[in-house]
C-alpha cells in the first residue's frame, strides 16, 4: 500500500529529510509532488536511520519550503523497463526514451541494482573480443566476460578510441555476429560529446546494435551515480535473457566518482582519500562486478570502463581502486598523443590479467603469446636503449643498439599508429608484429626458440 507524507523535516538543495516513517527501506523510490504547480519528480531513498530517512531526488533544486510538498513512497526499488526494442535506442540517465521512438512498453521492469550471481556459477572468462585496435587485440587482449578500464588523462583521445570500439568490437566465433550488442553509457558528457558519439555510431551504420544512456553534465548530480546501473541492467537483460554477448563501454567513471564525492558530502558523510567517501571501491565494484558470464546460460558481459585520471596521476584513488578491481588495464599516453600516435596507447604499463586464457589455439592464432611476449620485451628493450642514446648519442650505439631504435620507431608508426578509420583483423595484426621483428637480429629475441623463427621469420639455423 502506498504511503503519503506531507509533512518534511528538513530541506536542503535536492535533498530532504523526513521523520516519523513506517517501514521504509534502502533504495526504495518515492515520488514528490509540489502542491503548489503539481510538479512531479523521482526520488531514492539513501540512508534510513530509526523512523527516519534521506531522500535523494532526481531532479533540479527543490527550494526550501517543507510544507507545499507530498511525498509517496512507492515500496519498491528503482527499475526501468526493457525488451529486445531497447537495441537502437537512446535513453537519459534514470532509462527514460529521449530520442523519437517513445517510451518501452514491457512487463518486464528490472531492480537497476541487479541480482546477486552466485560466484559458483561464474564461468572463467574465455575467448576474445575483436576490437580491430592491433595494440588491444594483440598485446592487451580483451577477453569476452572480462573487466578492462581504460585509463586516460585530460584531452586525450578517449572519446575517439571508445567510439571506434563500438564501430568495429566483433565477437571471434563464427555465426555469432547477430547475437553482439553493445550498450553504452556517457557519464556527466557535453551536449557535443554527446552528439559526436550519437553521429558517430549513426554514420557507421552500428547504431542498430548499440543502446545508449546518456547523462549530460548539466543534469541532476543523482542521474550521474544511477546511469551505469541502468546501462549494466540493460546488459544484463540482453545477455542473460536475450543471450547476446554484450560488451558495456562506459565513459567517464571519473565523473561518476566526482558525483558520488558530492552527494556524500551533501550527506554529511565522513570523507576519506582526497575526499572521496571511504566507501568508493566497494561502490566501484559493484559496478565492475556484474560484468562476467554464468554457467549454463549462453551469453555475456563485457565491461570497458573509461577513466580520466586526475594529472595523469595512476595513484589517484579513482585509478588505484579500479585497478585493484579489474582485470588489467589499458593505459594512454600523453607523450604518444603529442607525437600524433593514434591509439597512444602506452604498451609497458598495460595489460590484461585473462588475456593468456582466451587466445591461442581454438581462439586466435597458436602463435599469439609467443609473439606478444616477445613485442613486450623488445619494446622494453626499446626504452633502455633510448635513455642510453640521449647520454652516449645514437651515433655511438652499437650496430644491435641501432636496430633496437629502428624497431621502436617501425613499432610507433606501423603497429600503434593506425588511424580512426583502419579496422584490422587479428591476423592482420599478428602478421604485421612479425614483419616488424625481423627488422632485428634473430640472436636477440631470447623469447622464441629457433622453431619459432625459422616459421615466422624464415631464419636458417640449418645453415
Amino acid at each position: 500500500m502506498d504511503r503519503e507524507y506531507l509533512s518534511l523535516k528538513h530541506v536542503e538543495g535536492s535533498m530532504m529529510e523526513l521523520t516519523g516513517l513506517h517501514r521504509v527501506g534502502f533504495g526504495e523510490i518515492v515520488e514528490i509532488t509540489a502542491l503548489d504547480t503539481g510538479k512531479t519528480q523521482i526520488g531514492q531513498i539513501t540512508k534510513v536511520q530509526g523512523d527516519s530517512a534521506l531522500v535523494q531526488v532526481f531532479g533540479d533544486n527543490l527550494g526550501a519550503s517543507t510544507r507545499n510538498r507530498s511525498v509517496r513512497f512507492l515500496e519498491k526499488p528503482f527499475e526501468i523497463p526493457l525488451s529486445k526494442e531497447i537495441l537502437g535506442r537512446v535513453f537519459n540517465g534514470i532509462g527514460q526514451a529521449i530520442d523519437e521512438g517513445g517510451p518501452i512498453y514491457s512487463d518486464k521492469h528490472l531492480n537497476v541494482n541487479g541480482r546477486p550471481m552466485n560466484p559458483v556459477a561464474r564461468l572463467y572468462p574465455r575467448n576474445f573480443i575483436q576490437t580491430g585496435i592491433s595494440s588491444i587485440d594483440t598485446l592487451m587482449t580483451l577477453i569476452r566476460g572480462q573487466k578492462l578500464p581504460i585509463f586516460s588523462g585530460s584531452g586525450l583521445p578517449h572519446n575517439e578510441l571508445a567510439a571506434q570500439i563500438v564501430r568495429q568490437a566483433k565477437v571471434s566465433s563464427e555465426g555469432q555476429e547477430d547475437n553482439f550488442a553493445i550498450v553504452f553509457a556517457a557519464i556527466g558528457v557535453k551536449h557535443d560529446e554527446a552528439e559526436y558519439f550519437e553521429s558517430t555510431f549513426k554514420d557507421s551504420g552500428v547504431a542498430e546494435k548499440v543502446v545508449m544512456y546518456i547523462n549530460y553534465a548539466d543534469d541532476p548530480i543523482m542521474e550521474r551515480l544511477v546511469v551505469p546501473k541502468c546501462a549494466l541492467t540493460a546488459a544484463e537483460y540482453l545477455a542473460y535473457e536475450e543471450h547476446k554477448h554484450v560488451l558495456v563501454i562506459m565513459t567517464d567513471i571519473t565523473s561518476y566518482a566526482e558525483a558520488l564525492r558530492e552527494v556524500s558530502s551533501t550527506r554529511e558523510e565522513v570523507p576519506s582519500r582526497k575526499g572521496y567517501p571511504g566507501h568508493l571501491y566497494s561502490d566501484l565494484a559493484a559496478i565492475y562486478e556484474r560484468a562476467g558470464m554464468i554457467q549454463g546460460i549462453e551469453g555475456s558481459v563485457t565491461l570497458i570502463p573509461i577513466l580520466t585520471m586526475p594529472n595523469d596521476d595512476i595513484t589517484h584513488p579513482i585509478a588505484d581502486l579500479t585497478g585493484y578491481i579489474t582485470e588489467g588495464q589499458i593505459v594512454l599516453s600523453r607523450d604518444l598523443s603529442g607525437q600524433g600516435v593514434y591509439p597512444p596507447v602506452q604498451i609497458l604499463p598495460s595489460l590484461s590479467r585473462l588475456m593468456k586464457d582466451g587466445i591461442g589455439e581454438g581462439y586466435t592464432r597458436v602463435d599469439h603469446d609467443t609473439l606478444s611476449s616477445q613485442l613486450f620485451a623488445c619494446y622494453s628493450k626499446v626504452q633502455d636503449v633510448r635513455a642510453l642514446a640521449q647520454i652516449v648519442g645514437a651515433d655511438d650505439l652499437s650496430p644491435e643498439d641501432q636496430a633496437y631504435l629502428k624497431f621502436g620507431k617501425a613499432f610507433e608508426d606501423q603497429f600503434l599508429d593506425q588511424g580512426q578509420d583502419a579496422n584490422r583483423s587479428i591476423e592482420e595484426s599478428l602478421d604485421l608484429g612479425w614483419e616488424l621483428l625481423k627488422i632485428l637480429p634473430p640472436e636477440s629475441l631470447d623469447r622464441l626458440s629457433d622453431e619459432d623463427k625459422e616459421k615466422y621469420l624464415k631464419v636458417d639455423h640449418g645453415k
